[in-house]
């Protein structure tokens, strides 16, 4: 873990770092979720922009692999919570099916709802949460001054006692049907068959929004040769190599071998991180292309694509990072047969 910065006013932010080594074969259909780094991309419900980092060399053959995968489309819609429990969309996209949906509103301010493997989960400020008789946690404020209380409910709408009738399922439809009753713009993404607009989605007169990925060249980059290995005792190494990660993602002029700033005004350089077994710190310059992503992308999505770039660039290295709605991050960098990820928050 990293501690970066400190602040009494704000929780400080930190960034866990591992490393693992990867199967020798992965499923992009069934990949191993328990095990990081893909355990790590399934723990971000929802991101708003996804990149995807790797050697020029290797993009044919990537976006080859990738096909119609690398397109991603959504929806919007307008929608009460009480129309998630009823009819065809509750029986169809939840009970049955696996949706990822998130509604408007800024995180930690307003009320705001997702919906991710069938478990509603609502944050709501206290006179509302108070107002709605459903059992929840408070949601940790880290001891900060002026950060009025809010709570957290999560609802697992796939329990068999999600019925109507039942008294704990008739609270919720009350909340929803009393306190819960404005309409509300969602995000909606359907995991098992493509956001086209049929099914019970069209009663709701969805807005289609398609994302295809931007692509950056990047010519003459700086890049180090990654350690093959992390201990506890390389934390200045990790972060290192996660601060050119990151300024490779902005196209800094940073990183290139050919950058020319004064050191007055900046003295950032390239890490030089060796291989085991190699005398010397060491860099090479390559070019290197950035594939992004930027919507609505749900785990599921993020999931495919690292699979699938497994796949397709071999022994080569590429790094995958997302950033959420809730300004989580994390960052996995796969070279020959590991990964090393950073989970931020």
């Amino acid at each position: 873990m990293f501690d970066i910065g400190k602040d009494d006013r704000t929780p400080p932010p930190k960034c866990y770092f591992s490393h693992t080594v990867l199967p020798s074969y992965i499923d992009s259909k069934q990949p191993p979720t328990k095990r990081k780094p893909f355990s790590t991309i399934i723990a971000q419900p929802f991101s708003h922009t996804l990149d995807l980092i790797l050697p020029g060399t290797e993009l044919e053959n990537l976006r080859e692999k990738l096909g119609n995968s690398e397109t991603l489309q959504y929806a919007r819609v307008h929608m009460k919570l009480k129309e998630l429990l009823e009819g065809e969309f509750f029986n169809e996209y939840i009970r049955t099916g696996n949706i990822s949906m998130l509604s408007e509103g800024r995180p930690g301010i307003d009320n705001n709802f997702s919906l991710h493997e069938g478990v509603l989960r609502l944050e709501l400020d206290r006179a509302t949460y108070e107002r709605c008789g459903l059992t929840g946690q408070p949601i940790r404020d880290h001891g900060r001054k002026h950060i009025k209380s809010r709570f957290a409910i999560e609802l697992n709408l796939r329990l068999p006692s999600m019925v109507r009738g039942k008294k704990g399922f008739n609270r919720i439809v009350w909340a929803f049907e009393n306190v819960l009753t404005q309409s509300l713009t969602w995000l909606f993404y359907d995991l098992r068959s493509p956001t086209d607009g049929s099914g019970p989605l069209a009663a709701l007169a969805p807005h289609l929004h398609t994302v295809r990925p931007d692509l950056m060249h990047m010519e003459k980059v700086a890049l180090p040769l990654f350690p093959t290995a992390f201990t506890e005792d390389d934390k200045d190494d990790a972060m290192d190599l996660l601060e050119w990660l990151q300024l490779v993602r902005l196209d800094s002029p940073r990183v290139r071998v050919d950058d020319s700033i004064d050191s007055v005004l900046c003295r950032y350089s390239p890490p030089e991180l060796v291989r085991s077994g190699e005398d010397g710190p060491q860099t090479s310059t390559v070019e290197l292309v950035k594939l992004r992503w930027r919507g609505f992308i749900p785990a599921g999505f993020a999931t495919t694509i690292f699979s699938i770039a497994i796949r397709a660039v071999g022994d080569q290295w590429f790094a995958m990072s997302a950033e959420s709605f809730d300004r989580r991050s994390y960052t996995v960098l796969k070279d020959q047969g590991h990964a090393i990820t950073w989970d931020c928050e």
